[in-house]
């Protein structure tokens, strides 16, 4: 059976394309994230992601290194998840209160927005270094009590009460 090509190139279009498995060190566009088990082409992996760090070879060794990562870093996201229900404990207990400027009439001279809670909450230390995200649409220019929810990450989130009161 004659398919047009010449047999050495008919020979090249039947050989299989050989996969390597590799564990990623980094996340690598269409391919996955750090810390994956992956199959991948040969020399895409010989070629681009070990010469740049990206991956390395699924050898036994490494497989194991990668478990006790994996449980590593799993001890820690529990750690970091009952830190961070601890702090929507206090900041669900308590109240913050601000002092604004208001005229005789009542009218509020300036507003609570998220970069002076953010600052409330880091000079009571309710937070140190955990990054948090105030749902804040438009900034309270009303005198009374407000909740705000203030996300924490890892699926945290708590409601802070608080409290704009006229200056004097």
């Amino acid at each position: 059976m004659y398919n047009g090509l010449p047999p050495l190139l008919s020979t090249l279009y039947i050989l299989p394309i050989n996969d390597m498995k590799i564990i990623l060190l980094a996340d690598v566009r269409n391919i996955g994230k750090r810390h994956e088990v992956k199959d991948v082409a040969d020399g895409y992996a010989r070629n681009f992601l070990f010469p740049n760090n990206l991956a390395e070879p699924a050898t036994p060794g490494a497989l194991k290194k990668l478990e006790t990562l994996k449980a590593a870093h799993d001890k820690e996201e529990k750690e970091l998840i009952v830190h961070l229900e601890g702090i929507k404990r206090k900041l669900e207990s308590t109240k913050i209160e601000f002092e604004l400027k208001a005229d005789e009439k009542g009218s509020v001279f300036g507003a609570v927005n998220k970069e002076s809670i953010l600052k409330a909450l880091r000079e009571h230390d309710f937070i140190t270094k955990e990054r948090v995200e105030i749902e804040l649409k438009y900034p309270i220019k009303e005198f009374g009590e407000h909740k705000v929810k203030v996300d924490l990450k890892k699926g945290v989130t708590a409601e802070l009460k608080i409290l704009v009161r006229a200056k004097g």
